[in-house]
């Protein structure tokens, strides 16, 4: 579909999918899929176990301190992991597995409680440039597909071909509450509601690479759009661009 491999960045708010349409980016085309939230999400969790992060205050200068021994790798876990190496890897496509050190920590890194503190540590400018570096040194290669909140802006300004998604706090957050009870999850609505409010509002307004639309970037409203039509919409923007 594409004669040369390209970075296609997409960003947007929480749960619109974003990550489910790149991996189907990524699928359809042949591309490496990169997870980006997950990587802040897995450096979250590590911050709550290891006791930096609790009732909502984060010991900064101890996870700055631990962070280099963090390993965040997709598949598999990172050759060295459980020894502390600082090395992390990129998924295949279709590969959906994170793993945290040695331990996969999938189902983990989307608990409600990582979900309340993830925009607090990503706002974190240590936090931020040890991922960015990570981020960049995997799209050096280009044919890749990458999903966050920065990517266009931040850390593929340069990229060609740039999403980002939106759709209705209600439509959000009924997706995010249909997921939770698929995996045996007893959510509630307003809760999840409520999180994802608070979250559009720190992500837009954190001073360090702050969410927002790239001048550059196409919109893609999913609120009444299903996945095959999202895909649709994706083949018709390639046909005209690179066609």
């Amino acid at each position: 579909m594409l004669k040369n491999k390209i970075i296609i960045a997409v960003d947007g708010f929480s749960s619109t999918g974003k990550s489910t349409f790149a991996k189907a980016i990524a699928a359809k085309l042949g591309y490496t899929y990169i997870d980006s939230g997950a990587i802040y999400r897995a450096i979250t969790l590590f911050a709550i176990q290891k006791g930096f992060a609790q009732e909502g205050q984060i010991d900064e200068a101890e996870l700055q301190k631990a962070l280099p021994i963090v390993v965040v790798s997709f598949g598999n876990p990172a050759p060295g992991a459980s020894s502390g190496s600082s090395s992390s890897g990129a998924s295949s496509s279709s590969s959906s597995s994170v793993w945290l050190n040695d331990a996969e920590v999938s189902r983990e890194i989307r608990s409600l409680p990582v979900s309340e503190l993830v925009s607090h540590v990503s706002a974190l400018s240590f936090v931020r440039g040890y991922v960015d570096q990570l981020l960049q040194k995997w799209g050096e290669q280009k044919g890749i597909v990458m999903d966050g909140r920065d990517i266009g802006t931040q850390v593929f300004p340069n990229a060609e071909l740039k999403i980002f998604m939106t759709a209705t706090t209600e439509v959000r957050a009924q997706r995010r509450y249909t997921e939770l009870l698929e995996k045996g999850e007893n959510p509630e609505y307003q809760e999840i509601f409520d999180n994802i409010q608070k979250r559009d509002y720190l992500d837009q307004r954190r001073s360090l690479a702050p969410l927002r639309c790239a001048s550059d970037a196409l919109v893609l409203d999913n609120s009444q759009l299903t996945p095959q039509e999202q895909m649709q919409w994706l083949e018709r923007i390639i046909a005209e661009c690179w066609g």
